[in-house]
């Protein structure tokens, strides 16, 4: 089995992930994932829209996953078989705020409880959290307590990476900027004086 990176949004598949798909025959992937891959799935594939990722598991073979962004961040990269790598959200959201990924450390809140301390941690070691968030993460109760443990920062909500509607949000743990739906998050020293 494959298990390919389709990239964060449209354009961002790689070379190798695109050779993948044309040559596979059989597919699965979310609606979103197989989008992003359309204009390489050869006519005559048989491609699937997965209703149970818990069958995941147990597919031939000779499937190909599809994963949005990178498996390897919280995607689909703990099934056995060969993973190939994407462009991450992560990726694209330090490009976008021009932050080094060797100061980052990526925490996923997209479908889990937020737990506040892993957070607080890295802020205190001088990283950048990158944070997946949903619409169960309350970003501004986290903001509410990096302030009142004196973790003032800065803050980018980022949506929509690379389609035409992205959008970034700045702001600072004072007031951040709101967060709906699937979304990056960026809390650290993201150059505030910046112009996005």
């Amino acid at each position: 089995m494959k298990i390919i990176g389709v990239g964060a949004g449209p354009g961002m598949l790689t070379m190798e992930a695109a050779r993948a798909i044309r040559d596979a025959r059989l597919i699965y992937g979310s609606q979103r994932a197989i989008d992003l891959a359309r204009g390489e799935i050869d006519p005559g594939t048989d491609v699937r829209v997965i209703e149970d990722y818990k069958a995941l598991r147990n597919l031939p073979p000779q499937a190909a996953v599809l994963s949005t962004g990178d498996p390897m961040l919280s995607g689909l990269g703990y099934l056995d078989g060969e993973v190939i790598p994407g462009i991450s959200s992560l990726q694209v959201a330090c490009a976008r705020l021009k932050v080094s990924e060797l100061k980052v450390v990526p925490i996923t809140v997209h479908g889990r409880r937020m737990e506040p301390e892993p957070i607080i941690a890295e802020l205190i070691r001088g990283r950048t959290v990158f944070l997946l968030v949903d619409d169960s993460t309350d970003l501004p109760e986290l903001c509410r307590l990096l302030e009142e443990r004196g973790l003032a920062r800065d803050v980018a909500v980022l949506t929509d990476l690379g389609y035409p509607d992205e959008e970034i949000l700045r702001g600072r743990t004072a007031s951040p900027p709101p967060s709906k739906g699937l979304a990056s998050v960026m809390i650290g020293d993201l150059g505030s004086q910046k112009t996005p």
